[in-house]
């Protein structure tokens, strides 16, 4: 199955009582905005995640605004999500995916199987009619699910820093060029790496930009133009954005185009910026 769902996918199988696990990966820049949202609206059987606490580490200045997660904290958010073996995990955010992707590759990086991104979000959801309830959510009998770190390849900004493949940036071009930067402390990008706007795999749509896949062809024609195919080593290329949220999204897109998840650099240019000693490069 591919890594992008359908609502109505979705929908058939809440309907028919097929088992699986709904998370909805949702943040707000107000505290406590998300969860409010949640309990007004939400997808029947789904279970709440805040992804700064759940999917991300402590920020600081050198470890950047996202870093990774211990796998304590991802076992014990499987745990409370009911995720078990053999069981198909489900992840929707308001419809950018950034948040339903970040879920995506700390649960791929941690051994769970079978995770999914509902394509287009819960702005999709909503806007095909089917049904959403209110509430605190779907009532969890906590399951023991055997996590472990690494099953995604992840690289450190030192193993950046003596890297000699492809390494590619999925931010915005102006991001990329240092045109502008409202998120981090320079503005640039690192020396050598090549600019791929993760937006260019995706089609905007609707009043909310929700985003939607292209189809898997057109993914890996756009990578083939990088020299990335079926058959490169993951190892080879190295993917970053400012935090890790659109290189996840990147790397989704990726998998469903049937190519390799390439390294994950998630501190990114958030990590690599705030160190005035790093390098830059911009395109002005």
């Amino acid at each position: 199955m591919s890594v992008f769902v359908s609502a109505e996918a979705l929908n058939e199988r809440i309907k028919t009582g097929q088992k699986h696990t709904i998370i909805a990966a949702l943040w707000e820049r107000t505290d406590g905005k998300a969860w409010s949202k949640f309990q007004s609206e939400h997808i029947p059987t789904a279970v709440f995640c805040d992804p700064a606490s759940q999917l991300a580490g402590m920020p600081g200045r050198y470890e950047g605004r996202n870093p990774m997660p211990s796998i304590d904290v991802v076992a014990k958010a499987t745990k409370e999500w009911g995720i078990e073996p053999g069981r198909p995990t489900y992840i929707y955010d308001r419809g950018n995916g950034l948040f339903a992707s970040r879920a995506w590759f700390i649960l791929r990086w941690a051994g769970i199987e079978d995770v999914f991104i509902l394509d287009g979000g819960f702005a999709d959801w909503d806007g095909d009619g089917f049904d959403t309830v209110a509430g605190p959510g779907n009532v969890v009998v906590p399951r023991e699910v055997e996590v472990s770190e690494g099953h995604m390849p992840v690289a450190s900004i030192e193993e950046v820093k003596a890297f000699e493949g492809t390494l590619i940036d999925a931010r915005s071009k102006n991001r990329f060029d240092g045109r502008r930067e409202v998120f981090d402390l320079r503005a640039g990008h690192i020396p050598s790496a090549q600019n791929l706007p993760v937006d260019e795999l995706f089609i905007k749509h609707g009043e909310h930009d929700q985003v939607k896949v292209k189809d898997p062809g057109t993914i890996r024609e756009i990578f083939a133009g990088l020299g990335i195919t079926p058959e490169t080593d993951p190892q080879d290329a190295i993917v970053y954005s400012g935090s890790g949220n659109h290189s996840s999204l990147m790397l989704a897109a990726m998998a469903h185009a049937g190519l390799p998840v390439l390294t994950h650099f998630v501190g990114g240019w958030s990590q690599w910026s705030a160190d005035p000693k790093n390098p830059l490069a911009t395109n002005m």
